[in-house]
């Protein structure tokens, strides 16, 4: 796996080849990454900004998003391994200061009183767990979203989700089995 774009571009990132962990492959996270950078409907830029990756694995969204400039990342993953794997690509890439890594239930994190706010959310939870939504109403409730805010969903093609009075709803994009929904907090 590989970093598509940014001052990091080409560097390998480890992954784990295992059956709990689902890396987004790199043609997706591409494309993700230039409607961030080019669609009209997205006023939310990666740099400088402040970003929340849930389910974040070994972090490929995260460190890709370092590499193009954002100005921290917060990671928040319960794996074992892929902690482990993602803090040794952080130090091999030399990004442990622009990070945090928090190995843990998302809710735990969530559930804390926050006073950080971010401007892009990452989520790429299992594809059969609707959880998920739980954790994007304590977001909402908890207020933890800057003005412009973009929330990037990645979900199986099939997943029938329903966002209402969470989430707006910008974009909807297919890529193989992939469904990536790109949408806002109001």
């Amino acid at each position: 796996m590989r970093i598509i774009s940014g001052f990091l571009k080409g560097k390998i990132i480890n992954y784990l080849k295992n059956s709990n962990t689902r890396p987004l492959r790199d043609s997706v996270r591409e494309n993700i990454f230039n409607i961030l950078k080019h669609s009209k409907l997205i006023s939310t830029k990666v740099v400088n900004s402040n970003i929340l990756d849930l389910y974040s694995g070994i972090g490929s969204f995260g460190i890709e998003c370092l590499s193009r400039n954002a100005r921290k990342v917060t990671f928040i993953e319960k794996e074992f391994d892929a902690v482990n794997l993602l803090k040794d690509n952080l130090i091999k890439l030399s990004l442990i200061d622009k990070s945090k890594v928090f190995s843990d239930q998302i809710e735990h994190y969530l559930n804390k009183k926050l006073r950080e706010k971010y401007s892009i959310f990452f989520l790429d939870p299992p594809f059969k767990d609707m959880g998920y939504i739980k954790n994007l109403k304590l977001i909402k409730k908890n207020k933890i979203f800057t003005k412009e805010n973009i929330v990037i969903i990645h979900r199986d093609r099939k997943s029938k989700d329903n966002f209402d009075g969470i989430l707006d709803i910008i974009l909807i994009k297919q890529y193989g089995r992939s469904k990536i929904i790109f949408g806002n907090f109001n």
